[in-house]
């Protein structure tokens, strides 16, 4: 977990949405999108690794994939994916663009 490219296979995105942009400014959370095998230990250690800042607590929750029809009637599915809100210590930041 130490190397940077597990780090980057581990968090798959930084989530920009409307949520995301006031938890960030009045909370100190930031939401993104990891691997659904992640757990909270593993996304602790790849945000604090990654932008060198200081984790107090994570929060997961798994979003089940869209169910789509094809172009014919069969019904495909969407990836499932798991989101992961990130609180920080006080005085960190993460700058988001």
């Amino acid at each position: 977990m130490t190397t940077s490219g597990s780090v980057i296979q581990l968090i798959q995105r930084l989530q920009v949405t409307e949520k995301g942009a006031l938890l960030s400014e009045k909370q100190n959370k930031y939401l993104f999108r990891v691997v659904p095998s992640a757990n909270k230990i593993q996304i602790k250690k790849a945000v604090e690794d990654f932008f060198r800042v200081k984790v107090v607590k994570v929060n997961t929750m798994n979003y089940e994939g869209k169910k789509r029809r094809m172009r014919s009637f069969k019904y495909g599915r969407r990836a499932h994916w798991k989101r992961a809100i990130v609180t920080l210590a006080s005085g960190h930041k993460i700058e988001t663009a």
